[in-house]
């Protein structure tokens, strides 16, 4: 596997990630999350070290992402339908699952949730094509 090319492919759809999760959560459902959080006794803003906190787990899963297609591509072939199984495996376990989890709990608004996740689904694609499109093998590399 090209290291090199796993961590520029994981950055580029970890910024896509950060990007789109920004864009959601500071635009789309700002107002919700912040009279939820509210409602849990939080002040309803992110703090700056919050922020980054999320933004390098973004970047993390960029590149967890593009490891995995790395990973499954000797076996699926190169292009975008293993981008697209790796993708879907990543927002499987990063969105879907938890999401679940927070459902049952129900400290969080049911379409908030919704919106994420399926926000997510499409953030996942968008960033699997993006990082999978920059990976090339070893001997490709150049």
């Amino acid at each position: 596997m090209n290291w090199k090319r796993i961590v520029l492919g994981g950055l580029v759809a970890g910024l896509i990630i950060n990007m789109s999760q920004g864009a959601l959560h500071e635009g789309v459902l700002k107002d919700t999350w912040s009279t939820a959080m509210q409602a849990l006794g939080k002040t309803g803003e992110f703090s700056g070290g919050q922020i980054a906190m999320f933004n390098i787990m973004g970047f993390m899963t960029g590149i967890a992402l593009v490891c995995l297609y790395a990973s499954i591509r000797p076996r699926y072939g190169a292009g975008p339908k293993t981008a697209l199984c790796a993708a879907s495996t990543v927002w499987l376990l990063t969105y879907m699952l938890p999401t679940i989890g927070q459902i049952a709990m129900d400290l969080w608004p049911l379409g908030a949730l919704i919106t994420t996740v399926l926000w997510g689904l499409v953030e996942m694609i968008v960033a699997g094509l993006a990082g999978s499109w920059l990976y090339r093998e070893q001997d490709q590399a150049t």
